[in-house]
């Protein structure tokens, strides 16, 4: 029998699992695993980040990109604490995740040590998997146990480690577990694949409404869509998966997404929702026939009272309906809307080579246009930039990536470190907002470390704007929303990265083509004037208590913004 280190068997079993770098931050109850790492550097990268948030959030991101294991590392404690924003990003939007966490030695826990937390409980909600290990002889097992749990459960997996654990030698024995995993192959009824073949053939305007679950069956949405004469829109996870001009396409759905994809789903006669969790209940008409397909049993139904579920993976369960299904003959619903998404882009191209100053955000959206690759990947923060991002940067064959269901702001940065270490020879683009950014700011070190070639893109009005909206569209004057200024080109520069401050079109236009030539990482400190990220479609009551803060706006400042006011109105009418 050959004897090693605990850890070092870890550390080769995630080899073997495929895992080439993991995210983290060296400290006392990991020493020992960081030991075992660095003997394998040159196949397993460890890749030093400042915040175990922003290591989690970039493990998260590599799993929405890849569809292979995310994995990150903390210590006991503060560092374990820290990890749960993006352990709570991938649980939300579904993507497998390994966190192997420190704990204080095995014989002082329970006594309240230095750093002892309960972390059981820590991440008990977040984790499909969760289990801290009693012994080295379990470890091997378990951490087997972990990763499967991750794939085929879709979500967190914590392995829990006291830090002496990783320095037992044990024998390299047969295991319990082996890497062997298949992931099954779901697939409806024939009666329920009857039932919705009639549904579909009974429908005059039929509408899709799919998500990241078609990322895989994207020739598959396509020939269905065709077939039955439907038009698409998409879920936030869901962009990119069709260029925005595609005939197809009717852009974003809910309140970041266009005018013709609401009305065409408040007209539709039959709504199929395809691999998506939309959260967003008032964007969906109120008594339309409906289908589901979802691959996870316990999501159909959830988000809307469907009448039919197809339980399955979008790619099969769409091509079955498409060799099943009549062609659709009167495309009359898919033209009307066709031509509406021509008036909207006409309106969005208006907006975008508008010259006026200060400079706008959909004006940054059109500089960059000029020099975002066809294949980059698009990492978007939250916030006003996801709106400014989705709607007015035209979308070919770009990756996207963004937090989903979480929404947590902060996700930019992260996702292009992780975007760039899976796909060196890509480029790679974080279009973030100036709050979002400043969060994680202090990770660009990471960046520069590792000599990733991000660009970034900060989108600096110096305030919280989706906040700021939000409080004036609930009627609310706003509070503490401003954020001061921050010249993060310097910032940039002070880090030994490029850094570019534009305050004009002009200035941008200049600062864009240097960056995009740098081979360091870049930030493009765009300052934007404040605007107001209005939905596609305003709804009656969002026009009220719009309308009541600027009376409230009037009446505090005896100043009122009618621009704003006739905008809202014209887009009501």
């Amino acid at each position: 029998m050959v004897e090693k280190r605990t850890g070092a068997i870890l550390a080769d079993q995630l080899i073997d699992w495929g895992v080439e770098h993991i995210y983290g931050m060296p400290g006392d109850s990991i020493n020992e695993f960081m030991d075992d790492l660095r003997e394998r550097q040159d196949a397993l990268k460890y890749i030093q980040i400042r915040h175990e948030e922003v290591g989690a959030l970039a493990a998260s991101s590599y799993a929405k990109l890849t569809g292979k294991l995310g994995v990150c590392m903390s210590i006991a404690g503060p560092g374990a604490i820290h990890l749960l924003n993006g352990l709570y990003d991938a649980k939300e939007d579904g993507v497998p995740v390994l966190a192997i966490v420190g704990q204080v030695a095995s014989n002082k826990m329970g006594t309240g040590t230095f750093q002892e937390v309960n972390l059981d409980r820590v991440f008990q909600d977040v984790a499909v998997y969760c289990q801290q290990a009693q012994s080295s002889a379990q470890l091997p097992d378990m951490l087997n146990i972990a990763i499967k749990k991750a794939y085929s459960k879709g979500g967190v997996s914590v392995l829990i480690v006291p830090d002496d654990l990783f320095a037992e030698k044990q024998n390299v024995s047969p295991a319990l577990t082996s890497r062997a995993f298949s992931q099954p192959k779901v697939m409806p009824g024939e009666q329920s694949l009857a039932r919705a073949v009639q549904m579909i053939n009974e429908a005059k305007k039929p509408i899709i409404l799919a998500g990241r679950g078609t990322r895989s069956a994207k020739e598959e949405l396509l020939s269905f869509a065709e077939r039955i004469g439907a038009p698409i829109c998409f879920a936030l996870l869901g962009k990119g998966i069709l260029p925005d001009y595609h005939e197809l396409n009717l852009g974003q759905h809910g309140q970041i997404g266009t005018k013709p994809a609401y009305e065409a789903m408040m007209e539709a006669d039959l709504l199929i929702i395809a691999g998506s969790s939309f959260p967003y209940r008032e964007f969906l008409p109120d008594k339309v026939k409906s289908i589901q397909i979802e691959i996870d049993q316990s999501k159909l139904g959830t988000i809307y009272p469907v009448d039919l579920g197809l339980c399955g993976d979008a790619k099969v369960v769409l091509d079955l309906l498409t060799a099943t299904v009549e062609a659709k003959q009167d495309r009359t619903f898919l033209e009307k809307y066709k031509k509406k998404m021509e008036t909207w882009f006409k309106h969005i191209e208006r907006e975008k080579m508008d010259n006026r100053k200060p400079m706008q955000a959909p004006q940054v959206m059109n500089v960059l246009d000029k020099v975002v690759d066809d294949h980059a990947i698009i990492s978007c923060d939250v916030g006003n930039v996801t709106v400014w991002t989705t709607r007015y940067f035209p979308f070919t064959n770009q990756d996207f990536l963004v937090s989903g269901r979480l929404a947590t702001m902060g996700c930019g940065l992260p996702g292009a470190i992780a975007s760039q270490l899976a796909y060196p020879d890509r480029q790679v683009v974080a279009i973030c907002g100036d709050g979002g950014f400043a969060m994680v700011m202090h990770d660009f070190i990471t960046a520069v470390k590792y000599e990733l070639p991000i660009k970034i893109i900060v989108l600096n009005n110096s305030k919280i704007g989706m906040i700021k909206y939000e409080q004036a569209g609930q009627g609310h004057l706003n509070y503490e929303t401003d954020l001061g200024e921050v010249d993060f080109a310097a910032f940039a520069r002070s880090c030994g990265g490029d850094g570019f401050r534009a305050n004009s079109i002009e200035e941008l236009d200049q600062a864009v083509q240097q960056a995009f030539l740098s081979k360091k990482p870049v930030i493009i400190d765009a300052v934007i004037e404040d605007k107001a990220p209005l939905p596609g479609k305003i709804g009656y009551q969002q026009a009220i208590k719009y309308s009541e803060f600027l009376v409230k706006n009037f009446f505090k400042n005896k100043k009122i913004e009618f621009p704003n006011l006739a905008e809202t109105t014209r887009r009501i009418f």
